[in-house]
């Protein structure tokens, strides 16, 4: 894709999901269940997987949060994870956490993918059980910003540690998202601040192989685009199960392509009829939660 070709309108089209939009000890419940209710333990935890001895449902809980990284901004979040039947070791469950696009927020991961719904099929079908989770993550593009923000330190000190500290298993842990979260979630897994990592899966990255200044709002100059390059980061994810998709109606299919082309290692995914779009994403979705269930339980 040529470069001098994206606008802002058009990054915004592309880096978009369409949805509208310090200290995690001060978290408040917005919905019934608390996230405590499907994961924290009523006694001792195992991160063994428990057999499967009835049905498994999947639950929703949401807060929010101000982050010493987004100051003076509220940061809202969303869990869906299996109700664990009471009685005998409680297992810690593996979490998959969702960075969402330009425009986003938390509530794409429930009300843009229902991934909740996804995640009850997932479970239906005799996959091993996990949850999913969001934060809101503004416009910063998951990465330290010269306005001070900093939303993937938000990530890495406040809010992974927050499911840990309510029953998530932090040894365990998967990264996906889409767009501009595809980015994120691509770049924090090959900068290697989450120890638990075991997979990372990108829909639709906005990835670019070089610095453009009409990039607008993605980076602050050519040395934060240096800072943050994906593509030369790539060798780090040689050991990392990794998936990335995309359409092949959607602009950004070049240059995801050509990014996807020197990974190393074995990359799922592929690329599928659709564009930069919720139905695609929903369409996808499935297969996403297959590969990080199967690489992060």
């Amino acid at each position: 894709m040529d470069q001098s070709d994206l606008t802002r309108r058009r990054l915004l089209e592309l880096a978009g999901i369409g949805l509208g939009a310090s200290v995690l000890a001060a978290c408040t419940a917005d919905t019934a269940p608390d996230i405590t209710s499907p994961a924290a333990p009523a006694g001792p935890t195992t991160n063994a997987t428990p057999a499967r001895a009835e049905p498994l449902t999947v639950r929703t809980s949401s807060g929010s949060f101000v982050s010493a990284y987004r100051p003076g901004v509220t940061s809202h979040w969303a869990v869906a994870a299996p109700d664990m039947p009471r009685g005998g070791a409680q297992p810690q469950l593996p979490v998959a956490v969702f960075l969402h696009g330009l425009g986003g927020s938390h509530k794409v991961l429930l009300d843009g993918l229902a991934a909740h719904e996804a995640l009850q099929r997932h479970l239906d079908a005799g996959g091993t059980p996990f949850g999913v989770a969001a934060v809101d993550g503004g416009n910063t593009w998951w990465h330290a910003r010269a306005d001070g923000s900093d939303t993937q330190s938000m990530l890495v000190k406040e809010f992974v540690p927050f499911l840990g500290g309510h029953g998530f298993d932090l040894g365990r842990v998967g990264l996906f998202g889409l767009s501009m979260g595809g980015f994120g979630s691509l770049l924090l897994a090959s900068q290697g601040r989450l120890p638990g990592l075991r997979a990372v899966a990108a829909m639709s990255p906005a990835v670019w192989d070089n610095y453009d200044s009409r990039i607008e709002g993605a980076f602050d100059g050519p040395a934060d685009f240096a800072a943050n390059d994906v593509f030369a980061l790539r060798p780090r994810l040689a050991a990392l199960p990794k998936r990335v998709d995309c359409g092949t109606g959607d602009d950004l299919a070049a240059t995801v392509r050509a990014y996807r082309a020197e990974l190393p290692g074995d990359v799922e995914g592929g690329f599928q009829p659709g564009g930069h779009d919720d139905g695609y994403w929903r369409s996808i979705l499935p297969d996403v939660l297959s590969f990080l269930g199967s690489n992060i339980t």
